[in-house]
């Protein structure tokens, strides 16, 4: 029997869920009608046609990105949970960020970290083209760092692998390294270590040589 109460919202986060789980083509209204045990009808009637579906997929994903909030008590504390909680929220939609640059929304959905990046890196102190060079550094290593991570996932398994690849004598001598390098890289741990010493650098006062503020 079809459901007689149906909100838009409940439609859109069962389409969000099949997407980020298979990905866009097995978003199609009868499956997602079949998904919220309702008429095909009652999805047309809050959501329009699946093109229209497909446009409040991307701007509600846009919006659930400027939700980020930095925590911490310190620039760099702060500056990194924004970076963590970017890395966080695109690796758990990459169907729906596909969407979103498909359609020409890249530079608007990162408006929001972009802006929270700002705030922080104000606070620390930075200014002009420094600041920038500070926000877009972060949210580059940020998006790097993920596509990277993606990239290793897909791979196909390797052979050697990394761990077989790592000795006393391709470390350089030092086996405590060629023992870290042979263990699977905890990715969180890397991730924050890396823009941490990014971001440290960053709010150094005076910058590198040759930087000055605007």
């Amino acid at each position: 029997m079809a459901r007689s109460s149906l909100t838009r919202e409940e439609v859109l986060a069962a389409a969000a869920g099949l997407v980020r789980q298979h990905g866009p083509p097995a978003l199609t209204m009868r499956r997602l009608a079949a998904e919220l045990g309702t008429a095909v009808t009652s999805i047309y009637w809050h959501v329009g046609n699946r093109e229209s579906l497909l446009d409040a997929l991307v701007e509600r994903t846009v919006q659930e990105m400027g939700t980020l909030r930095p925590a911490g008590r310190t620039p760099v504390t702060r500056i990194v949970s924004v970076a963590r909680g970017l890395r966080r929220e695109l690796r758990a939609r990459p169907h729906l960020i596909a969407m979103v640059h498909e359609r020409g929304l890249t530079e608007r959905m990162f408006l929001p970290a972009q802006q929270a990046l700002a705030h922080e890196v104000h606070d620390a102190g930075l200014r002009g083209s420094r600041a920038a060079d500070a926000v877009r550094a972060v949210q580059f290593h940020t998006v790097g760092f993920l596509l990277v991570e993606r990239n290793r996932e897909r791979s196909p398994v390797q052979s050697p692998a990394e761990g077989d690849l790592w000795s006393t004598s391709t470390a350089g001598g030092d086996p405590a390294l060629a023992r870290a390098l042979a263990r699977p890289a905890d990715q969180e741990r890397l991730f924050v270590t890396s823009v941490r010493a990014l971001v440290d650098g960053l709010l150094v006062v005076g910058g590198p040589p040759g930087v000055t503020a605007e």
